[in-house]
């Protein structure tokens, strides 16, 4: 019921990064990237108030000081909580950070001359909000580890179990929202470039489709891998010595394998394609792929998988001795 559950958050999480993807190409200028989401929202918001008028400005004033101090009043309270470790002095980065972003986000026309003219309107926004993330990933990343290192097997077993969980929402995020909002921003670009051919850009369009799919795939893959992981997690949770465990070990090692192989097979079948209409595409994008994680991470699984199988065999002969 639970695993349903997840498959459905992760479908509406495809769905509404596409929605938002799409509103920032065509519906309106309040979603341009997704990575400056929601610090372009606020930026807009406060903007408004500060225009609506001298108490407007000061509501503005007000909402831009606590948003960006939150940080800062989470570093407080932990301090009255436990003691304070040398990663918590990212809030106080992450607050001056959200000082400054959100305060180019209020005021997007002095962008050019912060960031320079180097980078569009969008691609600067987007630069701004992963600044952000960066630092609070970082922060949180950080303090991941240190609880790993006072947790007992049951705790950390729990924590994979979440840090999985995490590992499917950020596949889908890239999938369908971040790639997806490149792929549109890639049509954009070709049309600029080839003004007056807009007949003949059907197929380089098409192509460009292909070309997420199979960049999707190789990077949509991670989900059953993950979704098999998870299984296996559990059954060794409950009983490591059970022939379940062995199942779900061996069924993770078969579905990595899958993986790999479907993620070659897709790249080279879009590169294979692109050389038989060469001639009729107006922008080629054509890569090697070398998934060497993905081999690795096969091989460990079956090496696991082996090592489940032979420690299962030992307590059987353990137990017929007794």
């Amino acid at each position: 019921m639970k695993h349903k559950l997840f498959y459905t958050f992760l479908a509406c999480e495809a769905i509404a990064c596409v929605i938002l993807s799409l509103a920032g190409k065509f519906l309106f200028q309040g979603f341009s990237v997704v990575m400056a989401f929601p610090f372009e929202q606020i930026g807009s918001l406060l903007r408004m108030l500060s225009l609506s008028g001298s108490l407007g400005n000061l509501v503005s004033v007000v909402i831009y000081s606590a948003i960006c101090l939150i940080p800062l009043i989470i570093l407080f309270l932990l301090r009255k909580k436990r003691k304070l470790y040398a990663e918590d002095t990212l809030l106080v980065v992450l607050s001056a950070v959200l000082f400054i972003v959100i305060y180019y986000m209020v005021n997007p026309g002095f962008l050019s001359n912060f960031l320079g003219s180097s980078l569009g309107y969008g691609t600067g926004k987007a630069f701004l909000g992963v600044i952000v993330y960066s630092v609070l990933v970082s922060y949180v990343l950080i303090r991941i580890t240190r609880l790993f290192f006072s947790a007992d097997a049951g705790r950390l077993q729990k924590y994979l179990m979440i840090l999985l969980y995490a590992l499917n929402i950020f596949v889908v995020f890239f999938v369908f929202g971040a790639r997806f909002s490149e792929l549109l921003d890639s049509f954009a670009r070709l049309r600029q470039s080839n003004t007056g051919n807009e007949d003949g850009l059907g197929i380089s369009y098409v192509f460009l489709v292909l070309g997420y799919i199979a960049d999707a795939i190789s990077t949509a893959m991670i989900i059953p891998v993950v979704i098999r992981g998870q299984n296996l997690l559990s059954e060794l949770s409950s009983d490591r010595y059970s022939e379940m465990s062995v199942i779900c070990a061996e069924r993770l090692s078969r579905t990595c394998r899958l993986a790999v192989v479907l993620s070659i097979l897709s790249n080279l079948g879009y590169n294979l394609l692109q050389l038989v209409f060469i001639r009729k595409l107006f922008v080629t994008d054509s890569t090697i792929l070398m998934p060497v994680f993905s081999i690795a991470f096969l091989l460990a699984a079956l090496l696991f998988a082996q090592y489940i199988r032979e420690t299962r065999q030992l307590k059987e002969d353990h137990d017929m001795i007794i």
